[in-house]
């Protein structure tokens, strides 16, 4: 057969896949009487297409193995993606459209076959906060309809705000597009409304539904009733199910979570997949039950583009298994503290007294907007007025507490606005030296963007200020934030309706008072998080010094929970094998107790793991050089017992010297002496002590090992002597250049990537260190017996310079140390893990579940996410389901 007639029959086989699985195709085709090597070439093609995609590299992605590859990406004649593809590569052009094309394809392929008689399906699409997942459900939604899902239900969230962003986006990147192609049966106005005569709508196959409902109870009570009316149609309705934010409602809720599964049971064919940024709750609830919402078909973890945003980028994090120290991000500087002194300042100290609170314009509040103002115009100076720019304010979930920054803010608007009228020189000052200081801050040629002059800022400032509209966003207000009417420049105050998958476009600075200790609650409250195009230098973020700690902790435990999820996908572990393991934290819950279950353990034990000392105080007073002066006498008091009930192992070897041996006590003696800073909870003297004596009760760490890692000399002043007339080189630890201004220097990591193997043994030709193989020659060479590591650290540390691409300059991120004295000694203890599996001792975390007022005194009432609104009918809810 000539290629012509082979790729007609190409074209032809690909057109009936829409309505017909591949096998039947070729028994189609088989019938009339092709012939069977034509048959052959087509299933081959199709093979090597489902093939690639398959294969692409991103999004990692894991589904059944069972399942039936029929997805062969975007084809001529297709009509939804071709359209919102175009408007994507107007916008934000080809690179970003290429990768958007391949994530959405990756999706799609998981789907099931439309023609598959029935199915119930469920997936889960992992991706970041404000990074895009919209745009990559709108993507999968469009192919998905080219090849022949008929009806769309998007589950949007609880409030009114994101169901309305979301369904006026779809209506302009996908009904907008191909008007014919589509039926509405909600609207930007109004929620679900059961149209009559359900069965005509269902039963027309030219055009496609899209349903956008809020996750109601009387909403989804309607929908699981008009479904219910239409059984007989729904059987040729293949339907695909879109649940944004699927950690939140749609999992142990008490009405929520039973409707959804109702409104699936009553379709024969369906594909549910959640998406969310946050996805402990999803990763720990009961695969066992089939009916709720563990993604045992497939999972897919999207990328997040080189110039996103997120918690890493914007707070740092500890390195993870396997990352060498130096390369891990310590956050760019743009986290500025509120004062402890402010807080009572801007929020009520407890939940009773939300009526009768009034804020003050406190000194960081004020700097954080004439900051908006500033960053405003000098996104006008870059070609920006056309954009829109905001400003977030989330101090309480109260709508009181809401309501009462209107008046101080309006007040602040006014002033800043008349004194520049008047030229005022005070005011000019101010800002002035807010410009200067801030722009050296973070680098703006890093980025590639211009740096105006104040004087041309000052130019624009005016009109800025004044058009500046300040908007209280929650449930029960009616001046809610509108980004449909134009260009605005926005302030807005809000709480539950700004912390979950709303937009708040061209956000620049947030103000952030607000606390919640459950993971998956605060990284959604992060609406700082996303893409900043152009103005990538001037996003500020304001907070109290322990939620930007809990941040960091946060970003630690994303991205190990990410690099799990992936190397799962890498090994091609089936949905139903992911055990994905979520670092605990003493003072935050992974998820709300309802959504874990018994799957978050309260306990912990220290076997295979590394414990060290990053926070040190650093203040001038005389308690914090006597807190370094009772370190460094326990310090002392260890390596004397090294030395002298120990076994020197080669003296001093390229500043590192090793003693083996020592007795349990005198380690022991040691923890009682030395004081790991409070911030690092990992590091609890009494859980340490006691996990040490549960497994010495069985013999194990009864003998130890104690290094030193300095330096080779090189310095006679910048030495330490030790034990046995030997001396070791200071080493250098700079702090974060976020914790530049504190009182408590952290210095992320203390620990070199080989530092572990200063007992062990390494096999030649092992270039190529990590924790996990450390641990693995721990257990063969040395399983009960633990490793101290002290490091003297020069008091007075400065930035090393790096040489990158030709060009010599400070390590990014980095500050000195400028502690008290002239060392300071950090520890680190590496617990080896038990050679006979299953001998581990937890030990109870007994402060796990501590209540947050023990943090924050008057944030009891944030402790959890506020999902009352799922129990309540809202406005006329009740009346029209909107």
């Amino acid at each position: 057969m000539s290629d012509a007639r082979i790729e007609a029959a190409w074209k032809r086989f690909q057109e009936r896949l829409d309505s017909a699985r591949p096998h039947e195709v070729a028994q189609e085709l088989r019938d009339l009487f092709v012939p069977d090597n034509v048959v052959e070439e087509l299933l081959r093609r199709h093979e090597l297409e489902t093939t690639r995609i398959a294969s692409l590299k991103e999004p990692l992605g894991l589904g059944r193995p069972d399942a039936l590859p029929w997805y062969t990406g975007p084809r001529a004649g297709d009509k939804n993606w071709p359209a919102f593809e175009a408007r994507v590569r107007r916008s934000l052009g080809p690179d970003v459209t290429t990768k958007l094309d391949e994530a959405s394809t990756r999706v799609v392929a998981m789907l099931d076959h439309p023609a598959t008689p029935t199915f119930r399906s469920r997936g889960l699409v992992v991706g970041h906060v404000q990074s895009g997942k919209t745009s990559n459900f709108t993507a999968v939604a469009c192919k998905a309809a080219d090849r022949g899902y008929r009806m769309f239900i998007v589950l949007s969230g609880i409030h009114n705000s994101l169901r309305r962003q979301t369904q006026t986006r779809l209506i302009r990147d996908v009904v907008s597009l191909n008007p014919p192609l589509w039926h509405q049966i909600t609207s930007p106005e109004r929620d679900f409304v059961p149209p009559p005569n359900a069965q005509s709508f269902l039963a027309s196959k030219d055009q496609r539904l899209l349903l956008v409902v809020k996750k109601n109870a009387i909403v989804l009570r309607k929908l699981r009733d008009w479904l219910e009316q239409a059984q007989e149609q729904l059987g040729n309705c293949p339907t695909l199910i879109i649940d944004d934010e699927a950690d939140q409602a749609t999992l142990a809720t008490r009405k929520i979570n039973p409707l959804i599964r109702d409104v699936i049971t009553r379709l024969p064919k369906v594909c549910y997949v959640g998406y969310t940024a946050t996805p402990f709750a999803n990763l720990l609830t009961d695969p066992r039950d089939h009916e709720d919402f563990y993604p045992r078909d497939f999972i897919l973890s999207l990328q997040r583009g080189e110039t996103y945003q997120g918690p890493e980028t914007l707070f740092g994090r500890h390195p993870v298994d396997g990352e060498d120290p130096e390369e891990v991000p310590g956050g760019l500087d743009m986290i500025r503290t509120i004062p402890a002194v402010e807080l009572d300042d801007l929020r009520p100290k407890k939940a009773t007294a939300a009526a009768q609170f009034g804020p003050a314009i406190t000194d960081s509040l004020r700097r954080a907007t004439l900051w908006f103002w500033i960053a405003t115009a000098v996104r006008q100076l870059r070609g920006q007025r056309n954009e829109h720019s905001s400003m977030l304010i989330h101090a309480h979930s109260d709508t009181r507490v809401h309501d009462s920054y209107r008046a101080p803010l309006q007040d602040l608007r006014r002033e800043v606005t008349e004194g520049l009228a008047d030229g005022q020189p005070a005011l000019l000052g101010e800002l002035r030296r807010l410009w200067a200081d801030e722009s050296e801050r973070v680098d703006n040629t890093r980025f590639g963007v211009a740096r105006p002059s104040f004087e041309e800022i000052v130019q624009e400032l005016g009109e800025v200020v004044d058009s500046t509209k300040i908007v209280m966003d929650h449930y029960r207000s009616n001046d809610r934030l509108d980004y449909d009417s134009g260009p605005v420049n926005v302030i807005a105050v809000g709480g539950n309706t700004l912390s979950r998958g709303l937009t708040l476009e061209g956000l620049v600075v947030s103000f952030f008072v607000r606390s919640s200790n459950v993971y998956d609650t605060l990284l959604q409250m992060g609406r700082w998080f996303g893409y900043r195009p152009g103005y990538e230098d001037l996003p500020r973020v304001f907070m109290p010094d322990e939620i930007r700690r809990w941040f960091v902790h946060l970003a630690t435990v994303e991205e190990e929970m990410r690099k799990e999820i992936d190397r799962y996908l890498t090994e091609h572990k089936s949905p139903l094998e992911l055990a994905v393991r979520i670092r605990c934290h003493p003072k935050m819950r992974v998820t709300a107790p309802s959504k874990a279950g018994a799957a978050v353990r309260s306990a912990a034990a220290y076997g295979g793991q590394l414990i060290e000392s990053h926070y040190f105080p650093c203040a001038p007073e005389q308690d914090v050089q006597d807190w370094h002066n009772t370190n460094a006498k326990a310090v002392r008091g260890l390596l004397d017992a090294a030395y002298t009930e120990g076994r020197a192992d080669l003296g001093v070897k390229s500043g590192r010297a090793l003693w083996r041996d020592v007795p349990l006590s005198s380690v022991m003696d040691f923890l009682n002496g030395y004081a790991f800073h409070p911030k690092s909870v990992e590091a609890s003297r009494s859980l340490m002590r006691q996990y040490i004596e549960r497994r010495s009760q069985s013999g194990a760490l009864v003998s130890w090992n104690v290094g030193v890692v300095g330096n080779a000399v090189q310095d006679e002043a910048h030495t330490v002597s030790l034990p046995g007339n030997i001396s070791v080189g200071l080493v250098t630890r700079t702090r974060t250049k976020g914790s530049a201004e504190d009182d408590v220097a952290d210095i992320k990591t203390l620990t070199g990537s080989r530092d572990e193997a200063l007992d062990l043994k390494i096999p030649a030709g092992e270039a190529q260190m990590n924790r996990s193989r450390l641990q693995e020659l721990r257990v063969q060479q040395q399983p009960e017996r633990g490793l101290v590591l002290l490091y003297p650290i020069n008091a007075k540390s400065q930035v090393p310079i790096r040489t990158k691409d030709g060009v010599t300059a400070e390590v990014e991120g980095r500050a000195p140390l400028n502690a008290p004295g002239e060392v300071v000694w950090g520890a680190a203890i590496v617990f080896p893990r038990p050679s006979q599996v299953g001998s581990d001792l937890a030990v109870e975390y007994d402060y796990l579940a501590a209540d947050l007022r023990e943090v924050f005194p008057s944030a009891s009432e944030d402790e959890d996410e506020d999902v009352s609104v799922l129990e309540q009918d809202l406005d006329n809810d009740a009346e029209d389901g909107r």
